[in-house]
């Protein structure tokens, strides 16, 4: 039960949609602008670096609030409720009820999980899924690169740190979804006319 309560209450605070808000605060819809997406790099190249970092900083939040709540409230499943927890926020971020289900990628929130089971689990999970995430933006230019290669290595270095095989599980399902969600961009990056990130010319 405790699986379904924390997913339930994850899920809730995912939809708290910080592109959404702060599209709001600057009078400006993200899904009728630039990709149409809620999430940290269409804020980016949309509204400029201060509104992308809000929205950047306020997704990462979500999934941290998610994670520490419910391992307070189900002290004994600790680990696998944060973590049931944190996959609900992504499945909000995502999938927003009241905004139709058009939400973001989930990146953000599943740094935010990264950094609580770094902080909880191991420094290592962090280390190395992050610098990955980086290096692919890094190398490659593109920021969808970055963040497919981020997910996927999420359940690959969490097997090796030895997590449990239902969090493994989890998070295999996640970056399943993540890659999904981003292939459009894969098409692009196969054909080559992805576009490398830039921020916004005017950035506010």
């Amino acid at each position: 039960m405790f699986r379904l309560i924390s997913l339930l209450i994850g899920y809730f605070i995912g939809c708290i949609s910080m592109g959404f808000i702060v599209g709001k605060l600057t009078k400006t819809d993200l899904r009728k602008k630039g990709s149409g997406n809620l999430g940290t790099t269409n804020a980016l190249r949309v509204l400029g670096f201060r509104a992308g970092l809000a929205t950047f900083l306020g997704d990462i939040l979500k999934g941290v609030v998610a994670f520490f709540l419910c391992r307070l409230i189900f002290p004994d499943d600790s680990l696998l409720a944060g973590i049931y927890a944190g996959a609900g926020a992504i499945l909000g971020h995502d999938f927003p009820f009241y905004l139709k289900f058009k939400g973001g990628k989930g990146i953000a929130s599943t740094i935010g999980i990264v950094l609580s089971l770094t902080f909880v689990f191991s420094p290592f999970l962090g280390a190395i899924t992050i610098v990955i995430g980086i290096l692919g933006v890094a190398c490659s230019g593109f920021i969808s690169m970055g963040s497919i290669l981020f997910s996927i290595s999420i359940p690959i270095s969490a097997y090796f740190l030895g997590m449990p095989t239902e969090a493994v599980a989890i998070f295999t399902a996640l970056a399943v979804l993540a890659t999904w969600l981003h292939r459009a961009n894969i098409k692009r990056l196969i054909s080559g006319t992805e576009n490398k990130f830039t921020l916004h010319k005017n950035v506010q």
